[in-house]
């Protein structure tokens, strides 16, 4: 469903604003423009960067074999449980999310225009113009008011997958960066070009296991928010926005960046608990903090905006809903190849 994916989103209008609500509730933070460069960092994490080669008759991705784990966690937010076992067949999955390079040969190949490019909805009112252009994190003041979602997104026209803060921006040496601006639509397309999928929400949480915002030695292990959100990003971890994919250190399945830099996009349709009653009555999914959006998805594994004390969304069980006719500046995606 086209949704008003931007102001919808910041102003609280008809069902894009109530979605995002939820998000800024639960979800990632944003960059804060002029943060601390945190180069020392920077030159410790960059050692760590780079594409991995995977297997060779899948380049680019590692096989995750099939296993049981405990699906959910029933210890942090209410929508995480309730915990169960489950088992899952083995199946491919890229080791990076997709990145600005991989998505622009996507786009070379087929022609393909992004839902952001081709103009979203500004509201839910009959009638109301389409416009290109996505939402991206600005915040607006200082104080009490920066503690509210609609200060933070706005709805930039001319804002894509080629131009992340607006139309004066590029990808100039962020071609290693995951994608973002894409929709669910979007993000699907891709896939199927590959001849693949996006993984589900269990595939992506069994993936992660063992993937986290530090590593057992205290070490960063992901891209999140440090300092004060939203008003302070200190960029301890090397990054104030996005970083390059593969920047950390692999989880023990060889996969990078599970957990941390951008949300990804899931073919799970999203219900407040795993065990809701609704399924059949909403088959594209059900949040009921937005409840007039008919097609809702799991995203999974928290973004650079996921902050500890406000967030808290980098851990394997965290999960959003997400308007799949929504994008923004912090959710991209990656793909599975099931066996």
């Amino acid at each position: 469903m086209r949704r008003g994916f931007a102001l919808a989103l910041l102003v609280l209008a008809a069902a894009g604003g109530v979605l995002v609500a939820r998000w800024q509730q639960h979800a990632p933070r944003a960059e804060t423009p002029g943060a601390s460069s945190a180069s020392s960092t920077l030159a410790a994490t960059a050692r760590h960067c780079g594409a991995p080669t995977g297997d060779a008759a899948h380049p680019g991705m590692v096989f995750v074999p099939a296993g049981d784990f405990r699906f959910g966690s029933d210890a942090t937010f209410p929508e995480e449980g309730p915990s169960a076992s489950a088992h899952v067949d083995g199946f491919w999955m890229d080791q990076t999310e997709v990145t600005n390079a991989q998505f622009a040969e996507f786009v070379a190949a087929t022609g393909y225009r992004t839902l952001a490019e081709r103009g979203v909805k500004r509201s839910n009112v009959a009638g109301a113009p389409v416009e290109a252009g996505s939402a991206v994190f600005r915040p607006q003041g200082e104080g009490e008011a920066m503690r509210s979602f609609v200060n933070w997104w706005q709805f930039v026209p001319g804002a894509d997958w080629r131009h992340p803060e607006g139309p004066d921006s590029s990808l100039a040496g962020r071609e290693q960066h995951p994608v973002v601006h894409v929709a669910y639509e979007d993000a699907l397309a891709y896939a199927k070009w590959k001849g693949r999928t996006l993984p589900t929400e269990q595939q992506f949480e069994y993936a992660a296991q063992g993937s986290g915002r530090k590593n057992a030695a205290g070490q960063w292990a992901s891209n999140t928010w440090q300092g004060t959100f939203p008003s302070l990003n200190t960029a301890a971890d090397g990054y104030a926005g996005t970083a390059p994919v593969a920047c950390f250190g692999a989880n023990p399945r060889g996969l990078y960046d599970l957990i941390g830099n951008v949300w990804e996009w899931t073919t799970s349709a999203y219900f407040e608990r795993h065990d809701a009653a609704d399924t059949h009555a909403h088959p594209g999914g059900f949040d009921p903090t937005q409840p007039a959006e008919r097609e809702v998805a799991v995203v999974k594994g928290g973004s650079y905006l996921c902050s500890p004390d406000y967030c808290m969304r980098y851990r394997p069980e965290a999960r959003i809903g997400q308007s799949k006719g929504l994008g923004t500046a912090h959710i991209g995606f990656r793909t599975v190849l099931n066996r």
